[in-house]
């Protein structure tokens, strides 16, 4: 971990410049997203979405003021497990030039403290089958690869 205090929080719309860049670098997300000023207000709509939602949260890391890192939180509720809660973790992003230093596990730690506080019963995330060195690090922290995922792109 860097000698400087990570700072995990909720992301402020004043960061978007900031998480965009963290998605935008990502070449091997293959999400689409570009930091080009055209395609702000489509971030800028999702992350109101995401603001105003009781059961969504997105999270800034910071060191020494600057953004190193961003992650998404998601509660879902389902009547099987006896009505119990889950956390979905989403959108893990840590800044290339920052990886190595423990930031992805403060985050990753954070969201499981936050679920056990919460009462739930599990944390899951997926990751894209191509990210073999985030396998790695997903189960050096305790996540089992018990299911198998399915995507249908829409658009």
């Amino acid at each position: 971990m860097p000698s400087q205090e990570l700072l995990i929080r909720e992301a402020k719309e004043s960061d978007l410049p900031s998480l965009i860049g963290l998605f935008a670098a990502d070449a091997m997300g293959g999400h689409g997203d570009t930091t080009d000023p055209s395609a702000h207000d489509d971030y800028l709509r999702a992350f109101r979405t995401i603001a105003s939602s009781p059961d969504q949260t997105l999270y800034a890391a910071e060191l020494g003021g600057e953004i190193v890192g961003t992650f998404q939180t998601i509660v879902v509720t389902s009547l099987h497990g006896r009505g119990s809660s889950a956390m979905i973790i989403e959108s893990v992003q840590t800044r290339a030039d920052m990886r190595g230093q423990g930031i992805g596990a403060a985050m990753i730690d954070f969201c499981i403290d936050e679920a056990k506080g919460r009462g739930m019963r599990m944390v899951q995330l997926t990751s894209n089958a191509v990210r073999k060195d985030a396998h790695r690090f997903y189960e050096r922290l305790g996540f089992k690869p018990t299911h198998l995922g399915f995507k249908m792109t829409l658009k």
